[in-house]
């Protein structure tokens, strides 16, 4: 049976996962030039570091949740969830003006 404490540390760090899949997919499209560039990078490196989270955060959660949870709700669903708010809710990176280097 799962507690409550281990609830609320599984919504803890799918809320952190997804906060740093969305700002991760947002420096993304706004440095690489190309759009499969940022696909291609948001696909490839964001999992890695969602990864590293999830072991630094797995090891405070008590309990065998399973390979099944660890990689579909703290791998998958942030992935999923960053991306879709970075491309639906926050204005494309055409609209944002960076500022010029020399």
């Amino acid at each position: 049976m799962v507690s409550v404490v281990t609830l609320v540390l599984l919504g803890a760090v799918l809320v952190v996962n997804t906060l740093i899949a969305a700002v991760m997919t947002r420096f993304f499209r706004i440095r690489l030039k190309t759009r499969a560039g940022s696909v291609i990078y948001a696909l490839l490196l964001i999992p890695v570091v969602l990864f590293v989270t999830t072991m630094l955060f797995g090891a405070v959660i008590p309990g065998n949740l399973g390979v099944s949870v660890l990689l579909g709700l703290w791998i998958g669903m942030p992935l999923v969830l960053g991306f879709t708010i970075d491309v639906l809710y926050v204005p494309p990176p055409e609209e944002i003006e960076l500022p010029k280097t020399t």
